[in-house]
């Protein structure tokens, strides 16, 4: 038989929806019905301004596809985030060990590595310019005094890219390197000691031996969020190059803003906004899968 209904029960569960009702509703609002109307935006020619607009289906993806442009931001991005991504990541695991390892200055050297990730993107670009500049910009300076010749960093189509990931890397190493810290100190010291028993006489096995392994899951999350937030790159494009020279620069989302805020081809920029989309959601279900997988194995 089954029993009747606990009146406690449905006052939990009435309470329950309560509590979830508002950031439902708000996540409606604000992020499912939005990217709705982005998509169907997507499928036509609609400009800013417009009464009409026709629809163009699929048609808008295939016709974004063999847009130069568009293709040619994409490549930019990919390989902005190639030399942004690997060399933060390294270099935040080894400011993370370095600051561990030190236990005097170790606050101090934290908030320094960090600073970069609470400093204002703009003014940062704007010394960043000072710095690159080609006639008295001190790392051309610098290069002079050691015989080597100046280079032309962000006005050259050829540097313009590694100019712009250098600074990304600055801003991404403290963000990573405090990831990093907090998996280190998730990671129990009776582990080095039995490993050092085993035979892991250096620091340098005992990092192969427990702490990679160890931070596989806090390596994993760092890398997506790296990857991420280097697809989203905009601030120093726009306060630096506006995509120059040559549409050198030229990211994705400087790509999306000129489109939609300057040519104010809505329907155009609403294409290229779901393809960046769906690259955000490709990167979180591949975090998500080998998440699942190592949770499984251990």
């Amino acid at each position: 038989m089954m029993s009747p209904p606990n009146p406690a029960s449905k006052h939990e569960s009435r309470a329950a929806y309560g509590l979830v009702a508002p950031t439902f509703i708000l996540m409606l609002l604000l992020l499912v019905l939005p990217t709705i109307a982005v998509f169907a935006l997507s499928l036509t020619d609609a400009e800013l301004g417009s009464t009409s607009f026709t629809f163009l289906g699929l048609d808008a993806y295939r016709d974004l596809l063999a847009d130069r442009s568009f293709l040619r931001a994409f490549k930019n991005t990919f390989v902005y985030v190639g030399m942004v991504a690997p060399a933060s990541v390294i270099l935040g695991l080894m400011l993370a060990l370095l600051i561990e390892a030190e236990t005097l200055a170790r606050s101090f050297f934290r908030s320094i590595y960090f600073l970069p990730v609470v400093a204002l993107v703009v003014a940062m670009a704007s010394v960043w310019q000072y710095l690159m500049h080609p006639s008295f910009g001190p790392i051309n300076l610098f290069l002079n005094a050691i015989g080597l010749s100046s280079i032309n960093w962000l006005g050259s189509s050829d540097n313009v890219l590694s100019a712009l990931a250098v600074i990304g890397i600055w801003q991404a190493i403290g963000f990573n390197m405090v990831l990093f810290l907090a998996g280190l100190t998730g990671i129990n010291r009776d582990l080095y000691a039995a490993a050092e028993m085993d035979g892991a006489r250096t620091a340098w096995s005992r990092f192969w031996v427990v702490t990679w392994p160890m931070l596989g899951p806090t390596t994993l999350f760092v890398i997506t969020i790296t990857v991420i937030n280097a697809v989203k790159v905009f601030e120093t494009v726009a306060t630096l190059t506006q995509g120059g020279p040559a549409k050198a620069s030229e990211v994705l989302l400087w790509n999306i803003y000129q489109e939609g805020f300057v040519f104010l081809h809505i329907g155009t920029a609403s294409a290229m906004a779901m393809v960046f989309i769906a690259v955000l959601l490709v990167l979180l279900l591949i975090q998500t899968r080998v998440l699942e997988k190592q949770v499984h194995y251990s």
